[in-house]
């Protein structure tokens, strides 16, 4: 068991064998069925969030720190549902710049004056250091590897005092809500996505958040690979017993 003093990376989940066989598959999987889903995201998002999900992320940002005027990176910007956000609160004398991996993701984002989109990896962040004042990460930590070199990365492009800030869906502690939480996200959602869908996936997509969310790092273990990656100021806010919102500042 790794104790908060070992300086190997951590890992936000293992091998989940009914997707991937090992953890080297782990990157294509997750690009492969975000491009072939792309097109279903934002229709199965308000499904499953019941529409609070522009509010809520909104609201999030602005507890985080961001302000009129940043300079914003986004990653895993995905279909642009945070970026948009941050979009709203920057203004026009601010700027959101958004990178993901996945081609059919990007190609459903939205495409404005107030945003660039960028094909790239977390792990390899194609930016200049200390460029950014403040850097997002909305719901797709469980997706990642090696959270200390890419916080690290997060780290580097941040210019000194800027901000970070990660949200990501942790299971609630009490046993009870936590199997209510998995009924919907494991079973409920999945099945009633069928009924908006167009592609075949999406309900396996879904499928999958909640397995990579009940399998992700637990909560001390992201607040530590923060430490190691030299942030300062780490925090962790909850709300709704379900959503973390992890920040911290270079």
């Amino acid at each position: 068991m790794q104790t908060p003093s070992d300086p190997r990376p951590q890992e936000p989940h293992p091998v989940l064998p009914q997707y991937y066989t090992q953890a080297d598959q782990r990157r294509e999987f997750v690009r492969g069925i975000f491009d072939r889903t792309a097109s279903d995201y934002d229709v199965t998002e308000r499904l499953f969030s019941f529409g609070t999900g522009s509010g809520y992320r909104r609201m999030a940002l602005r507890r985080a720190g961001l302000d009129a005027g940043m300079r914003v990176l986004d990653v895993a910007v995905g279909t642009g549902l945070v970026a948009r956000e941050a979009v709203h609160v920057v203004g026009a004398q601010g700027f959101v710049v958004g990178l993901d991996p996945s081609c059919g993701m990007l190609r459903n984002a939205p495409q404005t004056a107030s945003m660039l989109l960028v094909q790239g990896t977390s792990e390899q962040l194609p930016f200049a250091g200390a460029c950014f004042d403040f850097l997002s990460l909305g719901f797709a930590l469980r997706h990642l590897s090696e959270l200390e070199a890419v916080f690290g990365e997060f780290r580097r492009v941040l210019k000194p005092g800027g901000i970070l800030c990660v949200l990501e869906l942790t299971p609630p502690e009490q046993r009870w809500a936590r199997r209510l939480v998995k009924l919907y996200l494991r079973h409920i959602a999945p099945a009633a996505s069928r009924l908006v869908a167009r592609q075949p996936e999406t309900p396996r997509l879904l499928r999958y958040f909640w397995d990579t969310i009940e399998a992700c790092v637990p909560p001390q273990r992201v607040l530590e690979a923060l430490h190691r990656a030299g942030f300062t100021d780490v925090r962790r806010h909850v709300e709704a017993h379900l959503f973390s919102e992890y920040t911290a500042r270079r």
